[in-house]
């Protein structure tokens, strides 16, 4: 498996497991839910504006979030 499906796959496991439906963690995150839900499904790649937008939701930077699923890799 690539390392951007990785990715779009742990974007949705930790949604869910922050006990965020898709709807309420667009809203907050300010990202459209299409957009989110092709991201996770890995239709589309993850863009940096999102992965952004994805890490200021979980109060992260982008490397702190990048770290913490490479963590999750292991």
């Amino acid at each position: 498996m690539s390392y951007i499906k990785r990715l779009s796959l742990y974007i949705k496991e930790k949604r869910i497991k922050s006990g965020y439906s898709l709807n309420k963690f667009c809203f907050d995150a300010e990202i459209e839910p299409a957009s989110l839900s092709r991201y996770e499904s890995g239709k589309r790649k993850v863009s940096l504006e999102a992965l952004i937008k994805i890490s200021k939701f979980y109060n992260q930077s982008v490397s702190e979030f990048l770290k913490d699923f490479e963590d999750y890799l292991k």
